[in-house]
């Protein structure tokens, strides 16, 4: 099947107007550690906002015969475009919002290669290291706004939800809005931009113009979940691990709202860090939330983390069905106990510095079939570092859903094999097979084949 494609010379929209002629070098040369293909397909996922696709190996192979170019000028760069998507223009001009986020590419793309990557300043095995390296890639994208109260509240939720469930998240949006708190996702669809869609709503009517929409992504997630409409801040992080601390490190608080297994990573990932001994004190509002069809949802993910993490560690969130007036409003209180512990403790107010994460939740996991089959998923370890490992599993799933190298990778080899004590193995299928019969996993109206076999 043909896309319809055209080609363009855009300028920078205010990220990046000047390279070096090295930095121009690498990014042309296709065949230097694979830094053009990142700098392309991530690219092409910003150029495909918008779309209906939730597969990052079909999105490559649509487009199979896009190319985008640095052009070094006198007076600066422009990005030169060979078969993009037509959807990114109106009129024969890009859309503003995507230039926005290609430069934003272009932007961390160096900068993670240059200054992260090839700086010996940074051991990347060492957990200090990763947590600078992470603020560092924030604050090179201008992400910080010192001298302002806590007031960012971090989304997570699924892309593939139900309109009733988009709704939702719309309207919880709408009232941390008229709250003043701005929002941060996953920056793609579904209960990704629910909440900043209606936050722009809750900021007009309060008159809040400088309302911060961040999307944070990394280069593996971005083709299936390309930035929606409403970012207006864009951060490509190395990979999943740092992303997630991302999040952590720079919320003030989380909303979960229904998802797959990408959201059960994400929730499971902020338990174990809460369930560190360091971080008992520190305050951390979470609260799970969705209309009345999303009790069922809920129900399974309380009872999974029941069984594998203790009930103990349900303390730590709370579970809201159809209200987005006591969501919004829990979080603002909760927010508001966050910047005290923070003034109190001598704090950054824009990142939490103060928050322990264990070196298993930032090293890197490559989601390998042996990788897969290898992970210890029993009751006989601590807590923190079972979650760890449930973490892993998820992300996994996550990569043979709708990452391209994880699609291939199941392609070649098969199904990931699962293996576990039958006490989590049991609760776990139940849970994926609930993702799976609510669709969940992928876009309503696409054909879900499993990723994974569960070995009991």
């Amino acid at each position: 099947m043909n896309f319809d494609v055209v080609d363009a010379v855009i300028s920078p929209s205010g990220h990046m107007e000047i390279l070096s002629q090295s930095e121009v070098s690498r990014l042309l040369d296709s065949s230097q550690g694979g830094l053009y293909n990142l700098f392309r397909n991530c690219s092409l996922a910003v150029l495909n906002s918008g779309s209906n696709l939730d597969d990052g190996k079909e999105l490559l192979e649509r487009y199979s015969s896009f190319e985008i170019k640095v052009v070094q000028q006198e007076r600066g760069i422009k990005l030169d475009l060979k078969g993009a998507p037509v959807s990114a223009f109106v009129n024969g001009r890009m859309i503003r919002g995507i230039s926005e986020h290609l430069f934003s590419v272009l932007r961390d793309v160096i900068y993670v290669n240059d200054k992260i990557k090839h700086n010996p300043g940074f051991k990347l095995d060492s957990s200090e290291d990763i947590t600078n390296a992470i603020f560092q890639i924030l604050r090179n994208a201008n992400i910080f706004t010192p001298g302002i109260d806590p007031r960012l509240v971090v989304c997570w939720g699924g892309h593939s939800i139900s309109r009733e469930e988009y709704d939702y998240t719309k309207v919880v949006g709408y009232q941390m809005g008229l709250r003043g708190m701005d929002i941060c996702t996953g920056c793609g669809p579904g209960a990704m931009k629910g909440p900043m869609k209606g936050a722009t709503i809750g900021h007009a009517k309060q008159r809040i113009r400088d309302g911060q929409y961040l999307g944070i992504t990394e280069p593996g997630i971005i083709a299936a979940e390309s930035p929606n409409p409403i970012v207006n801040d864009l951060v490509i992080m190395p990979d999943i691990e740092k992303r997630l601390e991302a999040f952590v490190r720079t919320g003030d608080g989380v909303v979960v709202f229904p998802g797959g297994a990408g959201t059960a990573e994400e929730i499971l990932y902020l338990l174990g860090i809460l369930l560190h001994p360091d971080n008992a004190e520190i305050p951390f509002p979470l609260i799970l939330t969705g209309p009345a069809s999303a009790q069922e949802y809920f129900d399974e993910i309380d009872k999974f983390i029941g069984i594998t993490l203790g009930e103990a560690v349900k303390k730590r969130y709370t579970i809201i069905i159809d209200d987005p007036e006591a969501t919004a409003q829990m979080m603002l209180d909760g927010v508001q106990k966050v910047r005290q512990f923070r003034k109190n403790n001598n704090d950054a107010y824009y990142f939490n510095w103060l928050l322990n994460i264990d070196s298993e939740f930032q090293q890197t996991f490559d989601p390998t079939h042996e990788n897969m089959a290898a992970l210890e998923l029993n009751l006989d370890q601590d807590k923190h570092l079972l979650a760890a490992n449930l973490r892993r599993m998820f992300s996994g799933v996550v990569a043979g859903n709708v990452k391209a190298e994880g699609i291939q990778a199941i392609e070649t080899y098969g199904n990931f094999e699962i293996r576990g004590d039958s006490r989590i193995m049991e609760p776990m299928d139940s849970l994926l097979a609930s993702f799976v019969s609510s669709q969940r996993m992928k876009l309503p109206g696409t054909e879900y084949k499993p990723c994974y076999q569960i070995i009991k």
